[in-house]
């Protein structure tokens, strides 16, 4: 929509993702990100911690359960969505508001990490196509030599065979010394 305020954010999981399902069966859940700014104190030269940001995150659908499944408490991620505020008069008659980030998109950091990922295989069609026309077994990326592969994928060249992402960054030809 026009006019939302869109951000990303940085920062590690408190806890676990919470799963939930609403009345009409479908999945959201919800985490909070800790964002702390370091900065490097000259003086004493060393990293100071700044004031942590908490930030309540909602995420629905298939992405809830993706985030169930594959982030746990202390990891390290990258989020983006929509920032949105929640005002509501307390009992004590006291005006209240919060902000959450309605979540678009989430991975996590591979600053100090790793990650494996795999895509899911769920629905008729997604974001890759039709799950039912791939090969059998088909994750993604490159497997075994010999294996057949979809066409258009650019990433699934078997080792060894050229493509226009499997060499990347490699010389066209060696070079003479």
């Amino acid at each position: 929509m026009a006019g939302e305020t869109i951000i990303a954010v940085v920062g590690n999981l408190t806890a676990d993702p919470e799963l939930r399902s609403t009345k009409n069966g479908r999945s959201v859940a919800g985490f909070t990100i800790a964002s702390t700014p370091r900065t490097f104190d000259r003086q004493s030269n060393q990293w100071v911690d700044g004031d942590a940001l908490f930030l309540r995150c909602t995420v629905w659908g298939d992405l809830a359960e993706h985030c169930a499944r594959s982030l746990a408490k202390g990891m390290r991620v990258i989020a983006q969505g929509r920032l949105t505020q929640h005002s509501w008069e307390d009992e004590q008659h006291q005006k209240r508001s919060s902000m959450e980030l309605q979540v678009d998109e989430i991975g996590p950091s591979l600053r100090y990490a790793t990650a494996q990922v795999s895509k899911a295989q769920r629905g008729t069609a997604g974001a890759y196509g039709n799950p039912a026309s791939m090969p059998a077994g088909y994750t993604g990326g490159a497997t075994a030599a010999g294996a057949s592969l979809p066409p258009s994928d650019p990433w699934g060249s078997p080792q060894g065979e050229s493509s226009s992402f499997g060499d990347f960054g490699k010389p066209e030809s060696e070079p003479e010394f």
